[in-house]
């Protein structure tokens, strides 16, 4: 953490961890909407060209706070050695609009999604779920795995991802912070009580049909309409939670096509903050779907709790 004279501090991505772990940053965004705060009033997510590929800009404003989060998306970088995803966070009080912290956005993205899945999937998720399985096995695969551990006690946690060697590597890095994982494969989604889809795909990952009845699935891989990790089945015979349902009509794949192909009707969608409050609950008879597109709302929130 450093300060300049006048200037905001700046927190890394390790010293934004130490302030906020994955259970707080969960509480935080829980509390947000505990609150009253309503999602579809949060700004639209701004894309816009620059250079060799394009800017996302996240601004939004929750109680005594505001901030923008601003991302950059170059699809060359990692050929260059470089990370494709790249961002700042920046962090004012609502009153003055004086910056007050400069956060790592790429950290900040990598707390705060996992947070959002698992305020959702600790109501959507059976209360007894002893299988997970994760699609994936980058960062936020891992962060996922932390993140839902703190809500369910799983007896099994599997891995499917494409290389080997960096499935290895997740497990790895999961039993060094304590949680024992194993590597998994497509056919597992059977018996999963809990499936978690941290991707990059563009296409469906698994026939839906396999997903059992009373299981939670949660879609977390992109935020744009040409690509998705489920299937129009699947969300055709789910309960289908969203942090907005505007902005997944508008930013999730896996909606659009669903919606598109006639199988998911726009007014069954239901919001996430109605299932904080209580206002509806999980299926049994039936899976239920979380999928996310990320919102500037959660990233502020968890920003707001490093100060």
């Amino acid at each position: 953490m450093t300060e300049g004279p006048a200037g905001p501090r700046v927190y890394s991505a390790g010293e934004l961890r130490d302030r906020v772990s994955p259970r707080r940053a969960r509480q935080l965004v829980e509390a947000a909407l505990a609150a009253g705060f309503d999602p579809a009033a949060d700004p639209a997510r701004v894309n816009t060209p620059a250079g060799a590929g394009h800017l996302l800009l996240m601004p939004s404003g929750l109680g005594d706070w505001v901030g923008v989060k601003v991302a950059s998306v170059a699809p060359d970088n990692p050929r260059r050695g470089l990370p494709r995803i790249q961002a700042v966070y920046v962090l004012m009080d609502a009153q003055t609009l004086t910056p007050r912290a400069v956060v790592d956005g790429v950290g900040l993205t990598s707390l705060r999604t996992p947070a959002v899945s698992a305020v959702a999937a600790d109501r959507l998720a059976p209360p007894e779920a002893a299988e997970l399985l994760v699609f994936g096995s980058g960062p936020q695969a891992v962060e996922h795995v932390v993140a839902l551990a703190d809500v369910r006690r799983f007896a099994h946690v599997r891995i499917v991802g494409r290389s080997a060697g960096k499935v290895a590597a997740a497990v790895a890095e999961l039993t060094e912070r304590g949680v024992a994982a194993e590597t998994g494969a497509v056919a597992d989604v059977a018996r999963a009580d809990v499936v978690v889809c941290a991707t990059s795909a563009a296409d469906p990952l698994f026939d839906g049909g396999l997903v059992r009845d009373g299981a939670c699935v949660v879609a977390v891989g992109s935020h744009e309409p040409d690509r998705r990790e489920l299937d129009a089945g699947l969300l055709g015979r789910s309960l289908v939670v969203v942090e907005d349902p505007d902005a997944a009509l508008r930013e999730a794949g896996d909606v659009v096509q669903a919606v598109a192909a006639g199988r998911l009707e726009p007014h069954a969608l239901v919001g996430l903050a109605a299932l904080v409050r209580g206002e509806v609950t999980r299926c049994e008879d039936r899976p239920n779907v979380f999928k996310s597109v990320g919102m500037s709302w959660e990233d502020l929130a968890v920003a707001a709790g490093v100060v």
